[in-house]
């Protein structure tokens, strides 16, 4: 498996990255120059092996390039999620130590405040333009040379957790190889198990700043394949994208699926999807009535594994397997299950408690960050990063929520994703969110948040007949005591629900301050 400079050599005009929406193409031989030039600005500039910087940029071939570059010259490497605001993006450059920003224009109005407000940020780029107090990153490194630096070294990605419930952590694995030849992370595992090579066409429908999608973009690269990236995802033009350059393997998250499914039968069957060998999905749970679908729609080419950043584990399942364990997430493939109680005590099967992985893994650290480190492990050694399962007599696990949303009602634990995915099989329902509000009686009620289809049907009748549906399918217990329509839920690009927020929204309310201002229904 050499590295992407050798395919430079040998499939010089061979794509590496495709621009979906736009067309423009980078080759092999053109990655590996402006990756050279990347390189050698980062020298130029006192940056050696070790030092961080931080990049804040769109889907962009820029991005892609500035990732190769510090790959190439051992920048550990930070992609910022282009949804915070000053103060979120200041905190993680301040974390991580970046020495070097690189902004867009396109995102200029957060980049711009953070010239003088980032500490210890020393040089400032921006992509697309630029903006006062920022360098042209284009004309920057159209005055470096193309050869390879002298010194080249390995660069890995630190990246930071999506805030979902507190303050965002910068994740880091130790003792990665320093080799520059040294494959990405994904390489040997999912790269094997999926047959990424020279002939793959990878479509990336999700933002470059989260871990899947920037693992396999390098994973795809470092193959000598050519990645199709999405600027933006869109469900049609997706499949458009899927026919038009014959795409073999993709990573999705469930809501991309869900809202495949939506579009009309008619556009669905439309476009030729017989190209596709692996369709990967991860990062959030998949109602099974949606994975359902979509093996009866795309065959049984659906792999769905679960990991996290921190490496601590990995589990997969197949379609045909999936379809005698629905709603599992496979059986581990590194690291070993448990399940462990609030006490410690490890649980038995069928039991709910909370994931935690023990045996051969790599250790991380949160950045900066030494006592979160400590609670993420055991004193037995084994990690966990707060997810809430159960595991069957045959070792396949089951998600059922993440630690910090499980509502207690009447001293009885309610896990919302169970309920999210009922209600996200109803017909006039995109997305939804179901969380614990205050109650006086019971510690906590269920509430539940929906987007709906049509903002039309944002109705207190449609309120009643979802209600009435989800009665029919689910234990009073578990019963939303109301709902409320949203037009849009605070679900990012990466799939993961941002329930954080909305729930200090609805807290804030029922303690009599300013509330969140959606319509709803009491059950």
């Amino acid at each position: 498996m050499p590295h992407p400079s050798i395919y430079a050599q040998t499939y010089p005009h061979k794509p590496a990255i495709i621009m979906g929406m736009t067309g423009e193409m980078v080759t092999f031989h053109q990655l590996d120059q402006r990756s050279n030039q990347g390189a050698q600005l980062f020298r130029s500039l006192g940056l050696q092996s070790g030092d961080h910087i931080g990049m804040m940029l769109e889907n962009n071939r820029q991005f892609l390039e500035i990732v190769w570059a510090a790959q190439r010259s051992g920048i550990i490497f930070t992609p910022i999620s282009t949804h915070l605001k000053k103060e979120e993006t200041a905190y993680i450059l301040e974390n991580c130590g970046a020495k070097l920003f690189v902004g867009s224009h396109a995102l200029a109005e957060v980049a711009e405040q953070l010239v003088g407000e980032a500490q210890g940020v020393e040089h400032f780029y921006m992509v697309g333009g630029i903006r006062p107090g920022f360098d042209s990153w284009e004309e920057a490194i159209d005055r470096q040379p193309t050869e390879a630096i002298a010194d080249e070294c390995n660069g890995a990605p630190m990246l930071y957790s999506s805030g979902t419930t507190g303050q965002p952590k910068g994740i880091f694995v130790e003792n990665y190889d320093k080799d520059v030849h040294t494959p990405p992370v994904l390489a040997p595992t999912i790269g094997l198990l999926f047959g990424f090579g020279e002939e793959t066409v990878y479509l990336s429908p999700a933002p470059l700043y989260h871990a899947a999608p920037l693992h396999y973009n390098m994973m795809v690269t470092f193959n000598g394949g050519t990645t199709v990236v999405m600027e933006k995802f869109d469900a049609q033009q997706a499949l458009r994208l899927i026919q038009e350059h014959r795409v073999t393997h993709s990573q999705w998250v469930p809501i991309m699926f869900n809202r495949m499914l939506k579009l009309p039968a008619a556009v669905r069957n439309d476009y030729d999807l017989s190209s596709m060998q692996s369709a990967i999905h991860a990062a959030a749970p998949c109602p099974i009535d949606v994975k359902e679908k979509m093996i009866a729609w795309w065959g049984e080419i659906i792999f769905e594994y679960y990991a996290s950043s921190e490496g601590i584990g990995f589990t997969l399942i197949d379609s045909a397997t999936w379809l005698q364990h629905k709603g599992s997430v496979g059986t581990a493939l590194l690291g070993e299950l448990h399940i462990v109680d609030d006490d410690g005590r490890e649980l038995s099967f069928g039991e709910t408690g909370t994931v935690y992985f023990g045996g051969a893994q790599a250790q991380f650290h949160y950045h900066n960050e030494p006592k979160k480190t400590a609670e993420a492990y055991n004193e037995r050694g084994w990690a966990t990063t707060g997810d809430v399962g159960y595991v069957d007599e045959e070792g396949f696990l089951y998600l059922t929520d993440r630690k910090n949303f499980t509502i207690i009602s009447g001293g009885v634990n309610i896990y919302p994703q169970e309920v999210e995915n009922l209600l996200a099989a109803h017909d006039k329902v995109a997305d939804v969110a179901v969380f614990g509000i205050p109650n006086e009686e019971f510690g906590e009620e269920v509430k539940a948040v929906v987007e709906p289809v049509n903002w039309a049907d944002a109705t207190d009748e449609t309120a009643i007949e979802i209600l009435e549906w989800l009665r029919e399918r689910i234990s009073h217990i578990k019963m939303p005591r109301s709902l409320d329509f949203n037009p849009k839920l605070p679900r990012m690009d990466n799939g993961k629900l941002y329930k954080r927020h909305l729930i200090e929204a609805y807290r804030n309310a029922a303690r009599g301050e300013s509330g969140p201002g959606a319509s709803s229904n009491d059950a």
